[in-house]
């Protein structure tokens, strides 16, 4: 299985309803330099999951497919919530899961099997697959990639 984590670009001041903050100019630059990086990247069969709320829709459409919105995956979700909902580490296929901090970093920490969590920065992608080997099952990190390293 193929899982990649992307937290949605920068965002809005939270100043009223957070589910409503949109991307700010930077965020939509960050959301499209992550996506044009990721385009060639992904084959046809992959499944796009969003939270519901709004800079992570706005982050997950700079990619230009068809997505699905999970209200599981909403600002108050947990690492098990983005594990299930992505079918880790059982599901055939590959999926992306757009989402917010710290969820995907106690995700990533927990793929890694590191106490605690782990920073993810804003508009960032880590990209892990799971693999046999020895008769067991192993998550590997294929990358992990900011956008400001994208940026000309």
């Amino acid at each position: 299985m193929e899982l990649i984590l992307w937290r949605h670009a920068e965002a809005e001041d939270g100043t009223g309803d957070d589910m409503a903050r949109a991307l700010t100019r930077r965020g939509h630059k960050q959301a499209k330099l992550m996506a044009a990086w990721l385009r060639p990247r992904l084959g046809n069969d992959w499944k796009i999951l969003s939270s519901p709320a709004k800079r992570a829709l706005q982050t997950a459409e700079a990619l230009e497919r068809h997505l699905e919105i999970r209200e599981r995956l909403d600002t108050s979700c947990g690492p098990a919530d983005v594990l299930r909902e992505s079918g880790w580490p059982d599901a055939k296929g590959s999926v992306m899961v757009v989402g917010h901090q710290p969820t995907l970093g106690q995700v990533a920490a927990q793929l890694l099997g590191v106490p605690g969590d782990v920073a993810f920065r804003k508009g960032a992608v880590w990209w892990f697959s799971t693999r046999q080997r020895d008769g067991g099952g192993e998550t590997v990190l294929k990358a992990v990639l900011n956008p400001d390293l994208l940026e000309d």
